[in-house]
């Protein structure tokens, strides 16, 4: 069995393809549906039985999101900037993380979503250092993780981007929290180690959680205005972890 996707323009098809390529090659453990037919307008992929990702699974996610990111790391990433996009084959590159970020901060803060303050706010989350170690950021939220019975299959390859470690792995909590309402306390802390433990591994610095949760708030201010849609029902400051929970 497979499952189509239509895409709108060719480019948007082949960046696809480019992108799942490149996991392919880097991702280490990271398990991708594969692509069976490239058509005109679309790409059959195959079919995973599985479902979305609930607060219970952010330790076994955290897990392959750590494994994945260390291995890009070693395999490409550890010649790459945050601030330089970073080229893949075939002529293309994966985004940097300041710019598309930037652009996109002002395009929703031009239609109302949020003020100057926490635009200001938000650019200042982003004066990350340039040569911190590099990972990638594929939008794992709830809807593009997949749970099998032989673990986690990641979803959905059109928007790839370098990223800060632990950038992903916000994502997902303030995503889950976003879906289902607020963690379990510990979740934070539970994920994060879980995170932290294949980048130990590899030499590489664990991330504390003020830096995770600097990258929750600004994915709040990025998923924003989708806040109703896309099954995300509930505000990120009624769901945000308090002191006690990160315990």
């Amino acid at each position: 069995m497979t499952f189509s996707k239509p895409y709108a323009t060719r480019e948007a098809l082949e960046q696809t393809i480019a992108h799942h390529a490149w996991l392919s090659e880097h991702g280490g453990p990271l398990r991708l549906p594969g692509i069976v037919a490239v058509r005109a307008n679309g790409i059959d992929f195959t079919s995973v039985e599985g479902r979305h990702a609930r607060s219970t699974d952010a330790p076994a996610v955290a897990t392959v999101l750590g494994r994945a990111h260390a291995a890009a790391w070693k395999s490409d990433l550890h010649r790459a900037l945050l601030t330089t996009a970073h080229p893949l084959a075939g002529g293309r590159e994966l985004p940097d993380f300041i710019s598309p970020r930037i652009a996109a901060l002002r395009r929703h803060g031009d239609a109302g979503f949020f003020n100057a303050h926490q635009v200001a706010a938000a650019q200042s989350l982003l004066a990350a250092n340039p040569a911190i170690p590099v990972a990638f950021y594929k939008d794992t939220n709830p809807r593009n993780v997949l749970i099998t019975a032989d673990g986690p299959v990641m979803v959905d390859f059109d928007d790839l981007t370098l990223a800060p470690f632990g950038y992903d792995l916000a994502k997902l909590l303030v995503t889950l929290a976003m879906t289902y309402g607020p963690l379990p306390p510990g979740t934070f802390t539970t994920a994060l180690a879980r995170y932290n433990k294949p980048l130990l591994d590899a030499d590489l610095p664990a991330i504390p959680i003020g830096q995770l949760l600097d990258h929750a708030e600004l994915h709040h201010l990025l998923t924003l205005p989708y806040l109703g849609k896309g099954g995300y029902r509930h505000p990120w400051p009624t769901v945000r972890p308090r002191p006690e929970d990160l315990t």
